[in-house]
Parts: structure tokens; sequence; C-alpha cells
């Protein structure tokens, strides 16, 4: 068993805390260096506007590298999983509202 496999056993339901984990701390070592690009574009995005996005952005890369994922596969469930739908259009939902344009001088 590798050293990625081991960390990768241990899991909150179906999903692995590891991955989780990663993607959290990797968002928001990223969000400053995103949020200045998007400020570029006239876009406001504070660090937890994006911490609010990572779930629903990861979904959307995965769909985009066609990545099945168990999170993937649970939200593209058309007969199930209504917690993770919901959870992920609340997240985004939130975190779109956060995100301010600014008007340029």
């Amino acid at each position: 068993m590798t050293t990625i496999e081991l960390l990768r056993q241990y899991r909150l339901g179906p999903y692995a805390i590891f991955d989780l984990t990663i993607s959290f701390v990797g968002i928001y070592l990223l969000s400053p260096i995103l949020s200045w690009l998007f400020s570029k574009i006239n876009l406001s995005i504070t660090r937890v506007s994006w911490l609010l996005l990572t779930l629903p952005l990861g979904i959307l890369i995965h769909l985009a590298f066609n990545q099945k994922t168990q999170m993937v596969k649970d939200f593209l469930n058309p007969s199930g999983n209504y917690l993770l739908k919901i959870a992920i259009l609340i997240l985004t939902v939130i975190a779109l509202s956060k995100i301010k344009y600014i008007s340029p001088k």
C-alpha cells in the first residue's frame, strides 16, 4: 500500500478526507492569486467565496476532464444524493452572492 492509498483510506462517508482537505488547503493558498487575477476583470472575490466554491468548482473541473470521482457520480445520479446536490447548490449561491463587481476607474 502506497502512502497516498494509506491517506485515502480514511473517509467521511464515501469521500476521502485527504482529498477534501487538500482541495480546501489548495484553494486557501491560491485564493490571493486567484482574487488578484479576477480583479483584473473587475471582480472582487474574497477568500471565503473561493472556499465556498471549492466543491462546486471541483465538480465542474472533474467533469471538464471526464474524471468520474465518487462525488461527481453522486452529484450526477438523477435518483438520489439530494443532500449533496442541495449542499452544492447552497454553496454556489452563497459564494456567488458575495462576489462584487468593481467599477473601473
